[in-house]
């Protein structure tokens, strides 16, 4: 048995421990109405989630775009140097918290494919085998494998414009006196 194969089989398993003693078919179908608002809740946090380091980078890279456009006071141009790390860290953990959003929804459709299984209907395995069909034509990307380039090009950015404030010239002119 593959491991994918276990997991399900672990999943149905914790779903109805007593396989005889299934749940009447409308307490089924009323804990997977409140398991779907579930999913609905979290798609609702994460959208959120997004708002918030989306506003949060775009803050930063405005301020770091204000700086660059003004003449700005020696004591204040160090802040070109740090803005971009604090940016670089925002970033990083808006990748990891998009990345879990990821795992969580990924694992929480695998209990509602196995909740479908003891109901009528199936919408979601059907959706998903949909997408399926529809990812082999490379119509459908799953929104993770986008979201999850934002933080990045945001973290590539921040990195870009530390590369940018190197003073390159003087660098290599003081390493070639040596």
């Amino acid at each position: 048995m593959s491991k994918t194969d276990q997991l399900n089989s672990d999943i149905r398993a914790t779903l109805c421990p007593a396989p005889g003693a299934a749940p009447p078919s409308y307490m089924l179908l009323e804990q997977y109405r409140i398991y779907l608002q579930l999913l609905d809740k979290i798609a609702d946090r994460r959208q959120s989630a997004n708002s918030f380091f989306l506003s949060i980078n775009t803050g930063l890279c405005a301020l770091l775009g204000y700086m660059f456009t003004r003449e700005v006071p020696p004591q204040l141009r160090l802040l070109l140097w740090v803005i971009p790390f604090p940016g670089i860290l925002v970033s990083y953990f808006w990748f990891r918290l998009v990345r879990s959003y990821r795992y969580l929804n990924a694992a929480k459709f695998r209990v509602v494919e196995a909740i479908e299984e003891r109901l009528p209907l199936a919408p979601f395995a059907a959706e998903w085998i949909a997408l399926r069909d529809e990812a082999d034509a490379h119509r459908y990307i799953p929104l993770t494998t986008l979201e999850v380039w934002i933080p990045r090009c945001f973290m590539c950015l921040y990195s870009a414009i530390l590369l940018l404030l190197v003073p390159w010239r003087e660098a290599i002119a003081a390493l070639s006196h040596h």
